[in-house]
């Protein structure tokens, strides 16, 4: 019999699903295409892609070959998979033998697929101020349709976390101009970011990502959505600190007063970065957020547990309800993105509310 894991990512479908229908709300009638790239966010693309199709999705996004075999496999026939990388060297056949679409970015990989394709649909990507993948506007505006069934024309919002940032509305205003490329296919411009941005942004398909796994998407937690993925670690050890003991490789923290530590079974091994290290980041440990002592180390981490009542087996929580991830991520000085994406597949993942 398995024992309880010491590290553990606990990921709950059901508010995978409630955050699903808050940005349907929210998308002013545009289709919710969600994205499932990077293993759906850390939490698991096959679990996570079979709910969001019971809950009414028919389109997904994932960025490699790899993740759309992933999603082709979990959600079998009929929802489409969109590849973000589009048709490179050599995937053409597989992306037709699986049934998934090319999102195209460059001219080679417009004429690529328009000679090996096999008249299959495509998306077509131009870049509207992002200055990574995409054509640029006027090579889109002069493309010879002839061979392409373009089903959907997208670009992506280089700002949309910054609301007022004036890059959002020339990005509108450039996409607004390429209505007349493929007058029939469909439009998606918005991100989760660009969903909070309103109507004018939702066109005809929203491509929500991170606000979809719980994270507000612009830094900070956006109370409409419910926190999906829960990262918690156990105790190994109660420990008792002197005064003017040191803790941890490095001998950084010293104590200015006796304390009692907990050991935690996480580090950044786990995906728990030494960038919390020395009071930066901190685990919420039965009511208490307690802040890390001295380094993260590979397979372990010290917390003050000093104001908490605690012993060996209690489950501290990196990120979840009670510490969410952006709280997390910006202690730590990076994003909820990479702090769910960084989660290694050493800790134990379970699913609540599977299909």
């Amino acid at each position: 019999m398995m024992t309880a894991p010491a590290a553990l990512l606990t990921v709950d479908l059901d508010a995978l699903a409630a955050n699903f229908h808050t940005l349907r709300a929210l998308a002013s009638g545009a289709e919710v295409a969600p994205v499932i790239k990077a293993d759906g966010y850390g939490v698991g693309a096959g679990p996570a892609a079979r709910r969001l199709k019971a809950e009414g999705a028919v389109r997904f996004f994932t960025a490699r070959l790899t993740g759309g075999l992933v999603g082709r496999e979990a959600l079998g026939p009929g929802p489409t998979v969109y590849v973000l990388d589009g048709c490179r060297q050599g995937d053409v056949d597989a992306l037709i033998q699986s049934d998934l679409t090319p999102v195209l970015s460059s001219l080679e990989q417009v004429e690529r697929w328009r000679a090996e394709g096999r008249g299959r649909s495509c998306v077509l990507h131009v870049d509207t101020g992002m200055s990574r993948l995409g054509l640029r506007p006027e090579q889109a505006q002069t493309l010879d349709p002839a061979g392409l069934n373009v089903e959907l024309v997208m670009s992506h919002l280089a700002c949309a976390d910054e609301p007022d940032h004036p890059a959002n509305a020339r990005q509108l205003d450039a996409f607004r101009a390429l209505r007349q490329i493929f007058p029939d296919a469909r439009r998606s411009l918005a991100n989760s970011a660009g969903i909070l941005l309103g109507q004018p942004y939702a066109f005809d398909a929203v491509r929500p990502g991170i606000a979809l796994y719980g994270a507000g998407p612009c830094g900070h937690p956006e109370p409409r959505l419910k926190p999906v993925a829960t990262f918690s670690a156990e105790v190994l050890q109660v420990r008792h600190v002197k005064a003017g003991e040191t803790v941890g490789y490095g001998a950084t923290f010293t104590a200015e007063r006796d304390l009692t530590a907990a050991v935690l079974a996480v580090g950044y091994a786990d995906g728990f970065s030494r960038a919390h290290g020395n009071g930066r980041g901190a685990v919420w440990l039965n009511g208490v957020l307690c802040p890390v002592l001295g380094r993260v180390s590979m397979d372990l981490t010290v917390v003050d547990a000093s104001d908490c009542d605690v012993k060996p087996g209690d489950m501290g929580e990196v990120f979840g309800p009670n510490r969410r991830v952006e709280d997390a991520a910006q202690a730590a000085g990076t994003l909820a993105y990479e702090l769910l994406t960084s989660v290694s597949p050493r800790v134990r993942r379970r699913w609540i509310g599977e299909v």
